[in-house]
């Protein structure tokens, strides 16, 4: 299939070229070009920008397909409904998990739970809107695309080339052993989804012509945060009081805990692997050594947890 890609360059979008790719489709980039440059030699790339609305770059052009990994509020969609003019087949949006209306919802939410409301009333991005955005957006593809659209709704997304750190900062902690600091509720659960496997749903819902919701999350096996921490190797954990810690894979009170336990099954039916968590560890811990472990994105510093930690155990 010839396949656009709107983003192809970085961590998600870089992941799902490499599979299409593999798997023999011809995938054609939209971006900026301001990132991941030196990637997917031979690979046409268009250059536009869905900040101000420049899609020129795809006039007239026809795909069997899109797979839209860059669009985060109400205009992006609609801007790209009506530059590609009817132009492409099946549409494959990456939307987010954060769609779902967490309040009242039991264990195990399926695509068939409830949305939160859509918002519109602003472009801006944050913890807030980012879910109602995205709620948006999938609202107005699927006035348009009708059976012609699949929507792809990920978890927390780890793995290699990861911009975020977020499985990083727990492998390097690990790596530093000795006593971890730690939230409250070590019993709390953790989905992480591969990004390779994320990527592998998206070219597979292709191939098979497959339309509806698919919640992207993992791992294989469901996992607590200490035992996700302990899959990265080797740790003390120090249980620390409070949820406003900076570390990465939180949310933020027991409340939001469904969030964590949303069910992968249409995914997996659908063609979804099922990456162990410690082959993810371990190919991430790989890559990141291979960069160099460069300074984190985020999250709590060396000095910052060794201020907890003395206050926590006492010592000197």
């Amino acid at each position: 299939m010839d396949v656009l890609v709107l983003g192809g360059t970085s961590f998600v979008g870089r992941a799902i070229v490499e599979d299409l790719l593999v798997r023999g489709h011809t995938p054609t980039l939209f971006s900026r070009g301001r990132t991941g440059t030196e990637l997917f030699p031979g690979v046409e790339r268009l250059l536009g920008d869905r900040d101000t609305g420049d899609y020129a770059a795809l006039d007239r052009r026809r795909w069997d397909a899109v797979v839209d990994v860059t669009a985060y509020v109400p205009r992006h969609v609609e801007q790209a409904v009506t530059a590609l003019d009817d132009h492409a087949g099946r549409y494959v949006f990456i939307s987010t998990g954060l769609v779902y209306n967490h309040v009242g919802a039991g264990d195990g939410l399926t695509e068939t739970t409830a949305r939160v409301e859509p918002y519109r009333e602003s472009e801006t991005i944050d913890d807030e809107t980012y879910g109602p955005l995205k709620a948006a957006c999938e609202e107005d593809l699927e006035a348009y695309f009708g059976d012609r659209l699949s929507v792809i709704r990920p978890g927390w997304v780890v793995g290699p080339h990861d911009p975020h750190d977020r499985l990083t900062y727990w492998l390097r902690r690990a790596a530093r052993g000795g006593p971890v600091a730690l939230p409250s509720r070590l019993d709390r659960p953790v989905q992480v989804v591969d990004v390779r496997d994320l990527a592998r749903l998206v070219v597979v819902l292709l191939e098979s012509d497959r339309s509806g919701a698919y919640n992207a999350v993992g791992p294989a096996e469901p996992v607590t945060l200490e035992e996700l921490v302990r899959t990265c190797g080797v740790v003390d954990p120090v249980e620390l009081s409070g949820d406003d810690l900076d570390l990465p894979l939180l949310l933020p009170d027991a409340s939001w805990d469904v969030m964590q336990r949303i069910s992968a099954a249409a995914a997996y039916d659908a063609g979804m692997p099922r990456t162990p968590l410690a082959r993810t560890v371990a190919d991430t811990r790989a890559w990141d050594l291979s960069r160099g472990e460069p300074p984190l994105a985020a999250w709590m510093s060396e000095a910052e947890e060794a201020e907890l930690l003395k206050a926590a155990l006492g010592t000197a």
